[in-house]
């Protein structure tokens, strides 16, 4: 069956019955928590609990927020509805179309006719109206994700940065002359494949033409899809195989990933790879690399576009009308979201372009090459469903193996498209026999416990800990294929496993929760609490949001200091490092230490699969932590 009508007859079809979603609150509107209102807000990413959640919170402190890191994608949301689960009141997606978002209209809000709806300038609204007016999504402020150069390497080589394409072939030509990769991406990732193919024919999609089509695209239905159109489409594919002969991709380049790619720019062995102009101010202010964003190059430089996408949009389920209290709580946060103020957070110090009038985000020294074509508002908003980052990835990885010329992709895309099938959301991997909450309780969450205990069971150490956020989801009992596997995982974590001390356990815990004596805090919300496996834990919270670490117990009996364990580390250290945010570096020789232990080629991700496939199940939960109240 199509996966677009299959997904129609399951949200017509809702369950009756189901586990509560994620943060265990969505079907509470209208009830109030010590006299505040509750909020839930599902993020697209982790970076949003980096600055915004907090900002949230101090801003609404008449608000009991509960905040979630979601999955980026509207597959997820569509199936929560599917097994009867409701939305949160607030969610964000990034990978966005209006395509993908049709199933969950009826479930949201239309913001056409709001006050923060009137803070945008309309062109930028229109992308998002229904045919029937409605305007159910906001977009937020825009990343510019384009080919960045590491500028240095152009002036120490006396090579011009490009102002053309003919330029962009010229330069690459002069250093691959000189031994240097002129241009290297990550060709392994489904955006990079999207962006690459779209970037390199943005004149034809932002033709006449190419806009008609594209309507045409997102407003199909499940009973008239919608393939590639003759006169468009067959050019973006010839532009594209020019693209990869004249960039020198070669045979095996499709597998790279993104570690590897920047590996070789940080060491100026590479001079230009696709990225955007967040990553560019962070390599020249951090790394001393002075690295700039070029566009994506036409004919001539009146032909340049810059490709760009929302941070996110943004969303209210139609469930918050229900209560006039609790709806215009929700009106006055979107209002300070969208806010100067509230973007910057959202943006935590990164380059991007605002869609709202009266909102001046300052551009960086990284797009100062770009200047010109963001006055001529040469910007390229990609087209981003779901089903064609999925066949982007598929064909593009054919035309770099050969597999595909470009008629032959041409014709394969396009019959994908109207055909479209995620092998990953069909077959049945498991039948889940047991539900687990993910609400956290002084006890953290159940879910998060039962994901980190079947990792570390099927790995077979002594202690997991885990201390990014852990869990989108519940688990809920029935039937799990792959992907649904998959959305349970927050995100793509580093796996790291070897032998500490009992000792460096402690210090790894103090690290992950405990206040430093300069006030910085790791633990800004309770969902950035480690979460553990095999070791438990109890913290006092002597302030709001502030934790000391007490007891830690391996197996019921007291850590010993002397004692040696096999110790399993998930996560990612940059938001909790990273001085904008939580300004909690680790120790030195903990991290020397556990930089010795990283497991290449093997995330978080592919961790669960591997453990999920020995399990057949989510193993049960344990109480892995105690939250104490006092001093």
């Amino acid at each position: 069956m199509n996966k677009k009508r299959m997904i129609a007859l399951l949200l017509a079809f809702v369950m009756a019955a189901g586990m509560l979603a994620g943060c265990g609150k969505t079907g509470t509107a209208g009830k109030k928590q010590n006299d505040k209102i509750q909020i839930s807000m599902y993020l697209w990413d982790r970076s949003m609990l980096k600055e915004l959640s907090p900002w949230l919170e101090q801003k609404f402190p008449d608000i009991e927020f509960t905040f979630i890191q979601a999955f980026n994608t509207m597959e997820y949301y569509k199936d929560l509805l599917a097994r009867g689960e409701e939305m949160p009141d607030i969610i964000t997606c990034r990978r966005f179309s209006l395509n993908d978002a049709a199933p969950l209209a009826e479930h949201l809000m239309d913001l056409s006719t709001s006050e923060v709806a009137g803070t945008f300038y309309s062109s930028y609204l229109e992308v998002n109206r229904e045919t029937g007016g409605a305007i159910r999504w906001l977009p937020m402020c825009a990343e510019v994700d384009c080919t960045m150069a590491n500028k240095d390497l152009f002036d120490q080589y006396g090579i011009p940065l490009p102002t053309n394409y003919a330029e962009f072939v010229a330069a690459i030509d002069a250093f691959e002359a000189v031994g240097i990769k002129g241009y290297q991406t990550d060709w392994d990732y489904d955006y990079t494949c999207l962006e690459t193919m779209q970037g390199c024919a943005i004149p034809e999609l932002m033709s006449l033409e190419g806009t008609q089509w594209r309507m045409a695209y997102e407003s199909e239905t499940a009973d008239s899809q919608v393939g590639l159109d003759d006169t468009v489409w067959p050019k973006v594919f010839e532009k594209y195989e020019q693209f990869l002969k004249d960039v020198r991709f070669e045979q095996g380049d499709e597998e790279l990933r993104f570690s590897a790619i920047m590996e070789g720019y940080y060491e100026g062995k590479t001079a230009m790879t696709r990225n955007t102009a967040a990553l560019a101010d962070n390599i020249t202010n951090e790394l001393g690399i002075t690295s700039v964003i070029l566009p994506y190059f036409g004919e001539t430089s009146q032909d340049n576009w810059l490709l760009t996408y929302p941070m996110c949009q943004l969303a209210v389920s139609s469930q918050v009308e229900k209560d006039a209290a609790k709806k215009a709580a929700v009106m006055e946060v979107l209002l300070a979201i969208f806010s100067e103020e509230g973007q910057k957070h959202v943006a935590a110090g990164t380059s991007v372009l605002s869609y709202n009038k009266e909102v001046t985000i300052t551009s960086s020294p990284s797009m100062e090459h770009v200047l010109d074509v963001i006055q001529s508002n040469h910007l390229y908003m990609r087209l981003a469903s779901t089903e064609v980052f999925s066949i982007s990835q598929d064909v593009g990885h054919k035309m770099m193996t050969g597999e595909y010329d470009a008629r032959q992709a041409y014709d394969a895309f396009s019959a994908q498209l109207t055909h479209f099938q995620d092998p990953e959301s069909v077959e049945v991997m498991f039948t889940q026999g047991t539900g687990y909450s993910n609400d956290f309780t002084e006890h953290g969450s159940a879910a998060a416990s039962s994901l980190v205990n079947t990792i570390r069971q099927a790995m077979g150490d002594d202690i997991a800990i885990a201390y990014s956020p852990v869990a989108s989801t519940s688990i809920y009992a029935g039937d799990y294929t792959l992907q649904q596997a998959k959305w349970v995982l927050t995100a793509r974590n580093s796996i790291y496993r070897g032998k500490y001390t009992g000792a460096e356990v402690r210090r790894f815990m103090d690290w992950l929760v405990n206040v430093k004596e300069d006030g910085s805090n790791p633990i800004q919300h309770r969902n950035l609490m480690p979460v553990t496996s095999g070791l438990s834990y109890t913290v006092t919270e002597y302030a709001p949001g502030k934790f000391r670490l007490e007891e830690i117990t391996v197996d019921g009996k007291p850590l010993d200091d002397n004692a040696v364990y096999n110790v399993l580390l998930v996560g990612a250290d940059t938001f909790l490092e990273h001085p904008t945010f939580c300004n909690c570096p680790m120790p030195e020789d903990l991290k020397a230490k556990r930089e010795e232990y990283l497991v290449h080629d093997f995330s978080s991700q592919e961790c669960m699969q591997e453990a999920l496939e020995k399990t057949k199940q989510f193993v049960a939960p344990s109480e892995y932590v105690t939250i104490l109240q006092g001093k």
